[in-house]
């Protein structure tokens, strides 16, 4: 069992930055595939990065790319999610979650997701 907690997020104007934390417990941290994933009202959710250690990966999708940058921390079991020039749509909730099915960005892949952090990017 993997618990997973988001933390960090918050009311920004555009432009500003904001850094999201996900705190994971339960199991070998470094032998996950770590995702966030996010949520814009009336919207579905959708891919916003991964990462993984065995081997080193990371993707962004294309709206992100440039601007977010994911890392993690193993000692602290959290995966981080720095953003930065924040545009209005990147406005949501945004959600941490963990695979060991290996590197994904279908989130179906992922069998472990946290609560979610509200993003609100203002003009």
């Amino acid at each position: 069992q993997v618990q997973l907690v988001e933390s960090g997020g918050g009311l920004v104007q555009a432009g500003d930055s904001l850094k999201l934390s996900c705190a994971a417990s339960g199991r070998t941290f470094s032998r996950y595939t770590m995702g966030w994933f996010r949520q814009a009202p009336g919207k579905e959710r959708e891919f916003v990065s991964a990462i993984s250690w065995n081997p080193g990966r990371i993707i962004y999708a294309d709206s992100v790319k440039g601007r977010f940058t994911i890392s993690g921390d193993n000692a602290k079991n959290t995966v981080y999610l720095q953003m930065n020039s924040l545009k209005l749509e990147d406005t949501g909730v945004y959600y941490c979650a963990a695979t060991f099915r290996g590197f994904d960005v279908r989130q179906y892949e992922y069998d472990y997701w946290g609560q979610g952090t509200q993003v609100t990017v203002s003009s």
